[in-house]
């Protein structure tokens, strides 16, 4: 398709990948996959007759957890589908990667799509689900045709359809797009929009397990969870257990923006130094310092960078840090960023993506991000804090889905660590920062 390959491609991936090492986004063929030792792990079930139970406590050993953003143990959600349900049972990728600062699941499909194609159909062999669908964000289009392609290759090799590989297992894959909405990334939203209807939040319980795609049980997976499990198959849980730390299994892709000198996607070891990882994306742009760094997506606390600095990068660490490793989204502001504007930033983003379905999320961002404006402006007044920390309250934990704790736990943080940015706003009705860009 002669899409072209970053600048940085070569120093893309941390020394330590196992996801994605080695690439350069010209050999994604089918031929390159299998080269590189793709769909052995496939193959290895098919002909030993691994038991799905025997897949899905591997898994479990791993300690894989869910890299889309919860964190949730893969092996524990794959456990709950219910084997003997009579009838279909579904198996969905959520590659609707709207989180900003989030761009690692578009490379892993536009870079390895058949890693992704081979993860899911091991998951469908574990599960039992013989129909699978990958849900690709609307708005990188050239991706979702180049899984499509990758889609017919896997077809055209016996990977997918009936009888795979001549085995009495058949299990079929579909790509789907979506619209470039972001709240089609939560995962009941998208499968409502997969059904061809409005992209709203489910009401849950019933959770997907039991009441999923067209009322089946379903799993839900990102993408660059099913990326992982080759791997697993392949070379046993307790080894992906050991790249990382107990409870944070595996590597981890980290899609560092921002203000340093090389912005990328970085596979490292979970439980790696912040510190380190920095240095990997090339330090601060232009030798300037860190100021602030939102570790896993901009619905994730800001950190300030004395305690970036003495973080590790693994779902306990940071949640220890008083943020969350999200979907790994590293954001990182230099000094000369005002902490005001950027809350500002994420607010908008926040009212403008919320669905409506829920009033404290369609009316409290719009509070929040109206309120941050009159601070921006310099028309703030102390007792705004008040009121603001009062709206992020009321909405969070009180809406359908996850999108209103995504707008109020940025502007509860942003105020606990950098209120005297916000005051020095209000009492001088202009920015701590003058040279703001």
């Amino acid at each position: 398709m002669g899409l072209p390959v970053p600048p940085f491609a070569t120093d893309l991936f941390g020394p330590e990948a196992i996801i994605m090492k080695g690439l350069n986004g010209l050999n994604w063929r089918i031929s390159d996959y299998e080269a590189r030792g793709g769909y052995q792990a496939l193959r290895k079930i098919l002909a030993e007759k691994i038991p799905p139970e025997q897949i899905v406590n591997e898994v479990k050993k791993s300690a894989l957890r869910g890299r889309g953003g919860a964190g949730f143990p893969t092996g524990l959600k794959w456990s709950f589908m219910p084997r003997q349900f009579p009838g279909r049972k579904y198996l969905v990728c959520n590659s609707d990667e709207g989180e900003p600062g989030t761009f690692k699941d578009r490379d892993l499909l536009r870079y390895n799509p058949h890693i992704v194609i081979e993860g899911m159909i091991i998951a469908g062999y574990a599960m039992g689900t013989p129909v699978g669908y990958n849900y690709i964000h609307g708005e990188i289009w050239d991706i979702y045709e180049r899984f499509e392609e990758a889609l017919e290759e896997a077809r055209a090799a016996g990977y997918l359809g009936k009888n795979i590989l001549g085995s009495d297992f058949g299990f079929e894959l579909y790509a789907h797009h979506g619209y470039g909405a972001y709240i089609c990334g939560e995962e009941t939203a998208l499968l409502e929009s997969l059904e061809g209807k409005k992209g709203l939040p489910r009401f849950k319980p019933p959770f997907p397990a039991s009441y999923g795609l067209y009322g089946k049980p379903t799993t839900i997976n990102n993408t660059e969870t099913f990326a992982a499990v080759p791997w697993i198959i392949l070379n046993g849980g307790e080894e992906f257990l050991n790249l990382g730390r107990p409870n944070n299994g595996g590597t981890k892709i980290f899609s560092v923006s921002g203000d340093v000198a090389r912005p990328g996607n970085y596979e490292v070891r979970l439980g790696t130094p912040f510190e380190k990882l920095l240095e990997m994306a090339g330090g601060m742009k232009d030798g300037r310092k860190l100021k602030a760094c939102i570790p896993g997506g901009s619905s994730m606390p800001v950190l300030p960078a004395h305690i970036m600095m003495e973080t590790d990068m693994d779902y306990d660490s940071i949640a220890k840090a008083g943020s969350m490793l999200g979907s790994g989204a590293v954001i990182i502001m230099d000094e000369t960023r005002c902490m005001v504007r950027c809350l500002l930033r994420l607010s908008y983003f926040y009212f403008e993506e919320s669905c409506g379905q829920c009033t404290p999320c369609r009316e409290g961002t719009g509070w929040l991000y109206r309120m941050v404006d009159r601070i921006e402006r310099g028309r703030g007044k102390p007792e705004d804090f008040d009121v603001l920390n009062s709206v992020s309250d009321n909405i969070a934990g009180r809406t359908i889905c996850a999108l209103g704790d995504a707008a109020a736990l940025p502007v509860k943080s942003f105020i606990k660590h950098f209120r005297g940015e916000f005051e020095y706003h209000m009492e001088h009705k202009n920015c701590l920062v003058p040279d703001y860009v």
